[in-house]
Parts: structure tokens; C-alpha cells; sequence
């Protein structure tokens, strides 16, 4: 069989671009992966956010610090160039999500009679600065998969990647934590519909 160089070099071309599109792939499942690592460590500081609400007894929803959330990752995101209303939405379901678990947790703990053996958590100079540092991770995360998270299967991406993680770590999340991971991650994809 006789090849002339226009095949070869077609041949050529398609492997260096499957190897290129294939890398692409790679590196895009790897910032969903980033990103849904990040929204898990988030929620699963939301024990100890529970915790210091049980300890003090301040309610679970905190609307000027909701808000002051909001408005910090939307500037941040800004400065990054991403959308200020897909950031606001994102986080509003980062912040939903950690309401759900401390929701669920104080709700278990109040049946139960008694929180978990804890040593006091102080939610303003421990928990919220670990916070703050998630939240600038994610927003470097987000601006880092815009593309993926613009593709038209962002959803089933996402949905996959959760998926995946939540099976790597099922000794530390339970089921409270992967429902609120999903939620989480709800908003991430840009301008999908399903």
C-alpha cells in the first residue's frame, strides 16, 4: 500500500490534534475536578459552622454576612473578568448548600438532645477566615474552567465529576454532604439549560 505525503501529513495532523483535544479533555475534567474539590472542602466546613451556631445558639441564616459574601466574590470575580451575575449565582448556591448541611446537623443534634463532644468553635476568627480562603480558591477556579463550564455538556460534566468524588470519599461524605455538593455545584455551568 502506497501512501503519498499529503495522507501521512493528514495522518500526522489528526493524531496531533486527537493527542491535543484529548489533553484538552484532560485539563478541562481536571478544573471541574479542582472545583468540586474546593465546594466539598466548603461544605464540609459547614460541621463546624453548625457547631459554633449550636454552641452559641445564633440562627443558621445570616443575611449581612450572606451578603457580604456575595458582594466580595462578585468583586473578585470581576477583577478576574467573569460574570458578576453567574459569580453572585454561584456563590448564593455555595452559601445555600452550607445552610443545608448546618440545617440538617442542628436539626439531627436537637433531636438527639446534644451536639457532638466538640471544644468550643469560635465561627468569627477561626471558621471565617478558612472560609474566605475557600472562596478566593473558587473564584481562581472558576475563572480557570469558564470554558468547560460554558460547554454545552457542563451539567453531565459536573454531574460525573461529583459523582466521581463523592464515590473516592464516601468515609467522609455521606449522603447530607453529596446532596449539598450537588446543590452547590447546581449554578456552576454557564448558560446550560439542563
Amino acid at each position: 500500500m502506497r501512501t503519498n505525503s499529503k495522507t501521512l501529513m493528514l495522518l500526522a495532523a489528526w493524531t496531533i490534534g486527537g493527542a491535543e483535544l484529548t489533553a484538552c479533555a484532560q485539563g478541562s475534567a481536571d478544573q471541574l475536578q479542582r472545583l468540586v474539590e474546593t465546594s466539598a472542602r466548603r461544605i464540609l466546613i459547614a460541621e463546624q459552622v453548625a457547631l459554633a451556631k449550636w454552641d452559641s445558639g445564633a440562627p443558621v441564616e445570616d443575611t449581612s454576612r450572606e451578603d457580604h459574601v456575595i458582594v466580595s466574590a462578585t468583586k473578585a470575580g470581576q477583577s478576574r473578568g467573569l460574570d458578576p451575575t453567574s459569580v453572585s449565582n454561584f456563590f448564593r448556591a455555595q452559601i445555600e448548600a452550607n445552610k443545608l448541611v448546618q440545617y440538617s446537623l442542628l436539626a439531627e443534634w436537637r433531636r438527639a438532645g446534644k451536639a457532638p463532644d466538640h471544644t468550643p468553635v469560635d465561627l468569627a476568627s477561626k471558621i471565617r477566615p478558612e472560609l474566605d480562603e475557600v472562596d478566593k480558591t473558587l473564584i481562581a477556579e472558576l475563572e480557570e474552567s469558564t470554558a468547560i463550564r460554558g460547554s454545552a455538556s457542563c451539567r453531565i460534566d459536573i454531574a460525573k465529576t461529583v459523582g466521581k468524588y463523592v464515590s473516592a470519599h464516601e468515609n467522609t461524605l455521606g449522603p447530607l454532604q453529596a446532596i449539598a455538593l450537588d446543590r452547590a455545584l447546581a449554578t456552576a455551568c454557564i448558560g446550560a439549560r439542563r
